[in-house]
């Protein structure tokens, strides 16, 4: 386990940016954390890593950004999704096999999702608390991390 406390946006980026040098292709990251609590943040700091040029931006209404990089980032927001049918509908477990990273806001919206993942390499979970409106509490288990 890593634990971080944050106090502005750009030390959430360079704490994404230090388990960004961890991943690698089949890796899944699945956020927890409340509106506003800074995980498309942190999927920014992985984007910048990844070498992302286009803009990271919360995927609520389209479900999924593909982002291109040295490793393709699939940005996912599992907000209006409410079990395994919809996961499927719009092909998550397909971008299992596309050879990228998954970064997926509101995972725990999918009962027992992180039990389906894996196959092809780490899940790695982070919990993002909200402390005051600049200051955050990043925990991350999985992967180099550990549980």
């Amino acid at each position: 386990m890593k634990e971080f406390v944050t106090k502005s946006e750009e030390q959430t980026l360079a704490a994404a940016a230090e388990l960004a040098k961890s991943l690698k292709a089949g890796d899944v990251i699945l956020y927890r954390g409340e509106m506003g609590a800074g995980k498309t943040a942190f999927t920014k700091g992985v984007a910048r890593y990844l070498e992302v040029d286009d803009e990271v931006t919360s995927p609520t209404f389209a479900l999924v950004h593909e982002y291109g990089g040295r490793i393709p980032l699939f940005h996912f927001d599992l907000y209006r999704i409410s079990g395994y049918d919809d996961l499927y509908s719009v092909g998550f477990f397909d971008y299992l096999d596309r050879g990228g990273i998954i970064a997926a806001e509101w995972s725990e919206n999918i009962e027992g999702l992180e039990s389906e993942l894996g196959a092809n390499g780490a899940v790695i979970k982070i919990n993002i608390e909200k402390i005051s409106e600049n200051e955050r509490r990043i925990t991350i288990t999985g992967g180099v991390f550990g549980d």
